[in-house]
């Protein structure tokens, strides 16, 4: 029997992914696999929204809460724990349904996305060129090797990172870039929102955790090393109240800024999944959007 299409729920944050994904899977007879990076980490509960057990209704969840926040999300991890998972799921005869607004972590699961392995010593002698020669000569050394690559990258972390890959496997690190080419049968429902409406959402949702406990949860997380992970530390309201902590801000300030950042992060998240001609977008705000939805999964070929 072949199995049904991969759902993909995407969208901006504080569009209601969580909530649609429940309902399409309680409709669908579906398990739920996270696609938001910041919902991997454990304790990262009031700033990431992340959706309580109650709110699941009895809908299974995985990954989430698998990592401390000292450790590193990988998006090649992921990809093999999500498409396990979604195979497992599938066996089982339910439907697999990622929810999440991590763009790149979504396309791992369902795109022809392959990911270069790393090497220790060539990492460390490329940070040591790094340090010695400065980013421009790295750069300069990488648009020799890869001008595509060169023309997409500015920072001194992913230079050093397709130089790695360059020399590792004698391919330039663009042709490792995603392919709108499904991995196995998939269909996306996009949430499509009201911007100005979603602005309003933000604020108040951003004003809503702070009233729950967000800086409480955030000394929390700074006992157990927050400051130490590369990911978890960068998470949005994260590192605006760490800096509370500091004595370099205060509430109202971090809450501003984590509120002007979040609603840039949705900017960027829209234009990323908007990208992609194959979601098909549905109002946010419909009445009748669970079974709108429900209606293209079943409908779409996921081709």
């Amino acid at each position: 029997m072949t199995a049904p299409p991969v759902i993909a729920v995407v969208g901006p944050t504080g569009s209601g992914k969580s909530d649609l994904a429940v309902n399409l899977a309680l409709e669908l007879d579906g398990e739920v696999i996270n696609a938001d990076a910041m919902q991997f980490y454990r304790g990262m509960d009031i700033g990431t929204a992340k959706i309580t057990t109650a709110e699941r209704r009895g809908v299974p969840h995985h990954l989430l809460d698998i990592l401390d926040v000292t450790q590193e999300a990988s998006v090649s991890d992921f990809q093999q724990q999500a498409r396990s998972l979604i195979g497992d799921i599938h066996a089982r005869g339910k439907r697999a349904i990622l929810a999440g607004g991590s763009g790149l972590y979504v396309r791992a699961a369902l795109d022809v996305l392959e990911f270069p392995g790393t090497d220790p010593k060539l990492r460390a002698r490329l940070e040591a060129d790094h340090i010695r020669l400065g980013t421009p000569a790295l750069l300069d050394r990488l648009r020799a090797l890869d001008p595509v690559s060169a023309d997409r990258v500015s920072d001194a972390r992913r230079i050093i990172r397709a130089l790695e890959v360059h020399e590792l496997t004698g391919r330039p690190f663009s042709s490792f870039m995603p392919r709108r080419e499904y991995y196995q049968p998939a269909v996306q429902v996009g949430l499509s929102v009201d911007r100005e409406v979603l602005r309003e959402r933000l604020a108040v949702r951003v004003h809503r955790m702070v009233e729950s406990g967000l800086l409480e949860e955030v000394r929390m997380l700074d006992a157990r090393g927050l400051r130490q992970g590369k990911t978890a530390s960068r998470a949005l309201g994260y590192s605006q109240f760490l800096r509370i902590i500091d004595g370099t801000s205060t509430v109202e300030q971090a809450a501003e800024e984590t509120i002007v950042a979040t609603r840039q992060f949705a900017r960027r998240q829209l234009t990323w999944f908007r990208a992609d001609p194959r979601i098909t977008w549905l109002d946010w705000q419909d009445p009748e959007l669970t079974g709108k939805a429900a209606e293209v999964c079943v409908q779409d070929p996921g081709r």
